[in-house]
């Protein structure tokens, strides 16, 4: 056994519809074709909440030696300034990171951010494989069929596929009632 692929995925909600599966996704079969895009869609959509296997904390950017501005990696979902830096306030615009504070794209020096990365299907675990899959699945059926009984049992599969995801994300990050900001910063108020 191996790990879902994108083929298996888009194989999973064609059956959900009652289609046959294909072979390969360039198929020509319109049916797979839309699967594969609400694959993708579904995706990008679970992945832009940020999870551990797909974000990375103290991430460094360099500014470009001539414009002086960072251009973000093409797959970035999201961004935020590294929780010890105050001086920045930073957000994404147009593919670069923009400073809030200073009003401006340009930077003196590297950065460090905490970033969401868009992974392709494959590089991801697979429990978040087949969350997204079953997600797909049930959107691709709304879409095609919408039937309400058969939307009632995909939803109750995706639904426990969520829970298994929470469960190994909380299990991966190891989380604590300590390592949240805020938790931090009512620990060590000053009074």
């Amino acid at each position: 056994m191996t790990p879902t692929s994108k083929l298996e995925a888009v194989n999973v909600m064609l059956s959900s519809i009652g289609e046959a599966p294909v072979n390969s996704l360039s198929s020509g079969l319109l049916d797979a074709e839309l699967a594969e895009t609400i694959l993708n869609n579904a995706n990008r959509e679970v992945q832009s909440k940020g999870w551990h296997f797909n974000t990375e904390n103290g991430y460094p950017l360099t500014p470009d030696n001539v414009t002086k501005q960072i251009a973000l990696p093409t797959n970035t979902l999201g961004v935020d300034g590294d929780v010890q830096s105050t001086q920045l306030d930073i957000a994404q615009r147009s593919g670069k990171l923009y400073n809030r504070v200073g009003h401006t794209f340009t930077f003196d020096n590297a950065v460090k951010v905490t970033i969401i990365l868009l992974l392709d299907f494959e590089d991801i675990p697979e429990v978040a494989r087949r969350y997204i899959a079953l997600r797909a699945a049930r959107v691709f059926q709304d879409r095609t069929i919408g039937s309400s009984e058969l939307h009632g049992f995909q939803q109750r599969d995706e639904m426990e596929a969520k829970l298994e995801l929470d469960e190994q994300e909380n299990r991966d990050a190891d989380y604590n009632i300590f390592n949240g900001v805020d938790t931090y910063s009512i620990i060590n108020r000053r009074g």
